[in-house]
């Protein structure tokens, strides 16, 4: 298809937070264009009217296919339905672009790249946080600190209402350290570039309105060659703490790079979408010491121009997407990355269940 001379026709199938973030920059970018809404509930309607009402809606995702002809689909939808939904949208010739994690299984995630490869379509997937300008700058003062590094990051989020019937259905296919836990490994791959060798977790079912083989708190550890290591910490619902429920930042032997959100990480907000991708500031602290012990440098902060908010954090890898597919860009790699940091979750998750460290080959 020659999309230099049309806009890229988009099914997005799942309406709900992501969905309707992803939607929203179909809607207003140019070289894009709705063809259709999917969602099983209402989200569809509430999302279209948004929109301004005038797309088509869908309930059924494979009717909405056959329907609509899209060139590329949006994939929002619970993890569980991710690969399915992948897979046949790549046999029907669409580009896709999908919500992280790529599947709820390392199987199924390594189908879904398989089949972009097979049919010769686009994926990506929705690593958010590599879109923004902050986190970029994060991973690339982390070189300037020496190795081992130390990172430490978390995300608790504290949710009632409607964020807790969302957590309590994702827990349906995944854990807290498996869903959100993938962006900050994939951030601690990055910081590295070294090969994760071990990993340890713990997790606590913390309420009875989950299945009792899943928890929605967990911690995990990982170990890599260069002796670098890590931890990420992810606890779901009305229980959670906010004390320190933002924590993101890394130490070397020069010393420590801190994102410090001094707004988004205050009481009330650990649930809000917006607030996990807010930085607001970057702390850098020199380790350097003089002849009596003290530090040489003091600490400095660096606040960027650049802060994007969720949504403009969304357009920005639609844009990417689209000029991926119309540049042919290679998409090999990021694709892999996806792969390395669910592998990486997913030992996580078995070393929760079994109470055993797990060796990565």
């Amino acid at each position: 298809m020659t999309l230099n001379k049309k806009n890229l026709r988009v099914l997005v199938v799942g309406c709900g937070n992501m969905g309707a973030s992803h939607a929203t920059a179909y809607h207003i970018l140019e070289g894009f264009e709705i063809c259709g809404l999917v969602s099983t509930g209402n989200s569809k309607v509430v999302l279209n009217e948004r929109l301004g009402g005038n797309y088509p809606l869908f309930s059924d995702y494979e009717e909405a296919l056959k329907a609509t002809s899209p060139d590329a689909v949006c994939i929002a939808t619970y993890p569980d339905t991710h690969e399915a939904f992948a897979v046949k949208a790549m046999e029907n010739g669409c580009h896709v672009f999908i919500e992280k994690p790529l599947a709820d299984s390392l199987e199924g995630a390594q189908r879904v790249v398989d089949a972009a490869q097979k049919f010769g379509k686009k994926l990506l997937v929705g690593y958010i946080l590599r879109y923004h300008p902050s986190w970029q700058k994060f991973i690339e003062l982390s070189s300037e600190l020496g190795k081992p590094l130390v990172m430490r990051m978390n995300l608790n989020q504290q949710s009632q209402g409607a964020k807790w019937t969302v957590h309590r259905n994702l827990l349906k296919s995944l854990s807290p350290i498996v869903d959100c836990g993938v962006h900050y490994i994939d951030v601690m791959c990055q910081m590295t570039r070294s090969k994760p060798v071990q990993v340890n977790a713990i997790g606590a079912r913390l309420t009875s309105d989950i299945s009792e083989d899943t928890y929605n708190y967990g911690q995990l550890q990982i170990r890599f060659e260069d002796g670098s290591i890590g931890w990420y910490e992810s606890g779901w619902g009305p229980m959670m703490s906010e004390t320190a429920f933002f924590i993101k930042d890394v130490i070397g032997p020069e010393g420590a790079v801190s994102i410090v959100a001094k707004d988004a990480g205050g009481a009330g907000k650990s649930a809000s979408i917006a607030a996990h991708t807010k930085t607001e500031s970057i702390k850098v602290h020199y380790a350097a010491l003089d002849d009596q012990d003290r530090f040489l440098k003091q600490d400095t902060w660096i606040d960027l121009v650049d802060e994007p908010d969720h949504q403009e954090l969304c357009n920005r890898e639609q844009r990417y997407f689209l000029k991926s597919i119309l540049e042919n860009i290679d998409l090999t790699n990021p694709s892999n990355d996806a792969i390395n940091s669910l592998r990486i979750a997913f030992a996580c998750d078995e070393s929760v269940k079994t109470g055993q460290t797990v060796l990565l080959s």
